[in-house]
């Protein structure tokens, strides 16, 4: 299938090594210093494109964690919009570590994740010079992004902004009965630079 250029350019905007070095050192009482890895797998090839993604404190990075799949899929013919669905693996220790050891993700198949229905965002695209862009994401109307991880029920509210250098993440756990933000990006984004570029097969 051939994929649009805005697909590709989303693809390669967050496929790499992240880091938060420069908020972590300047707010940190507020933001963790954090290494994220979102790693091109070769899933959904038919009409996508799919990252693994993990992170981890960097004076922990033997000890990763959130791992899932980000697919990137293009609409129908007529709709040239991208959405963004989040999958979560089976069994995420047994990918544990595969943002720094890729070859974790070789065996991995379709059958190993679980969907997570609720959990998927519209793309809006701007563009900042040819062939540069901004990526900003929306969740769908009307949707909620809940599932149950080690017997606990959890809700997130999911958000990004891409562009070719950094990556701004707006996730935030949320309290089930509170409706509060529990843990992520309570204060505003995580704004993490790409320190390697990952990419897309």
């Amino acid at each position: 299938m051939n994929f649009s250029p805005q697909l590709i350019a989303l693809g390669e905007y967050l496929a790499g090594e992240f880091d938060n070095r420069e908020q972590a050192i300047g707010e940190p009482v507020w933001y963790v210093h954090l290494r994220m890895w979102q790693r091109p797998v070769n899933l959904f090839t038919e009409d996508s494109i799919t990252l693994f993604a993990e992170q981890a404190n960097v004076i922990n990075l033997d000890q990763p964690y959130r791992q899932r799949i980000i697919r990137l899929r293009q609409g129908s013919n007529s709709d040239t919009s991208v959405k963004v669905q989040y999958y979560m693996p089976q069994d995420p220790s047994a990918l544990k570590g595969a943002g720094h050891n890729p070859a974790l993700l070789n065996t991995l198949t379709p059958e190993q994740l679980d969907l997570l229905p609720g959990c998927i965002l519209t793309v809006n695209q701007e563009t900042l010079a040819p062939d540069r862009y901004k990526f900003t994401t929306t969740p769908l109307p009307e949707t909620r992004c809940s599932f149950t991880y080690l017997g606990n029920s959890v809700n997130v509210s999911l958000g990004f902004e891409a562009t070719v250098a950094e990556f701004h993440s707006y996730d935030k756990g949320i309290d089930p009965t509170t409706g509060k933000a529990t843990w992520g990006a309570i204060m505003g984004p995580y704004r993490y630079t790409k320190r390697n570029q990952y990419f897309i097969r």
